[in-house]
């Protein structure tokens, strides 16, 4: 029997080796750990630089973002016809909110710097075609949590208050601007995650980890866990509000299964295959 032979291509590969995968996995063995480190402490760098600056812009407008933030509880208190000032016990509360404020806004206000110096990281690690992605997952990235926070102060928010408001008006209310600052961030950062979800599911779905069949499959289980999750974040104890929560959660997972069914390696194949 005749032995086959396979000649190299004239870039010195093989027949059928991709060239761009030895290109990269030449460049991933080209770095040492050592290397890989150092790519790392300077991208780290780089993005708590960008936290700083955002940090900074956003102290110094601190004073006009909480006045931003206390409207739902005015507008509530308001509405009940209760004094709608805010109190604090300790002189240094003012001063340590308007730091928290400035931080987790110039975070916000960072974030896509970070996402950048996170994708400059992992890119040498992908095919070309892989990393045309960069500019919709921080497009997407930023626009779902931005919707989730808006969905949270327009929607969710308001309607908690004026349950708790209310649910209390035989007392007279002494609002802390900490307890307050508090659970305006519990809300609104949570349904930015929450809103995130299309994104982790894109991610698992692309590596193979779930399919559009096992979300699927487990809908009932997820609209549980759904319900868990909204119950724990939900600043009130009743059905309305949690299920306020639920909702959007529960059209995200059903979008997520769609993003799972477009992305599987099993579809990208099929489609690689009739290409």
């Amino acid at each position: 029997m005749a032995e086959t032979v396979v000649e190299p291509s004239p870039t010195g590969q093989s027949a059928g080796e991709h060239p761009e995968a030895t290109s990269r996995e030449e460049l991933l063995q080209g770095m040492s750990f050592l290397q890989h480190l150092e790519e790392l402490r300077k991208r780290l760098i780089w993005s708590l630089l960008g936290i700083a600056v955002g940090f900074g812009a956003c102290w110094y407008y601190s004073e006009r973002i909480f006045g931003w933030m206390q409207k739902p509880i005015v507008a509530a208190l308001s509405r009940h016809k209760l004094d709608t000032q805010l109190v604090y016990t300790s002189p240094t509360e003012p001063f340590n909110i308007y730091l928290k404020i400035g931080l987790i806004a110039g975070i916000f206000v960072a974030s896509p710097w970070v996402l950048y110096q996170v994708w400059q990281f992992i890119s040498p690690g992908l095919y070309r075609k892989e990393k045309k992605y960069v500019v919709p997952f921080m497009f997407s990235t930023v626009g779902l949590f931005v919707m989730g926070g808006a969905f949270g102060y327009f929607v969710v928010y308001p309607a908690a208050l004026e349950f708790l408001i209310g649910y209390g008006q035989q007392f007279k209310p002494m609002i802390t601007i900490d307890k307050y600052t508090d659970l305006f961030l519990t809300v609104i950062l949570g349904m930015g995650v929450i809103f995130e979800m299309p994104i982790l599911i894109f991610f698992l779905a692309v590596m193979g980890v779930v399919s559009a069949g096992f979300l699927w499959r487990n809908f009932r289980y997820s609209i549980l866990i759904i319900f868990i999750i909204a119950g724990i974040l939900t600043p009130t104890t009743d059905i309305m509000n949690m299920c306020i929560f639920a909702a959007p959660m529960i059209v995200l997972y059903i979008a997520s299964i769609g993003i799972a069914f477009l992305v599987h390696p099993s579809r990208r194949n099929a489609r690689e295959n009739t290409a």
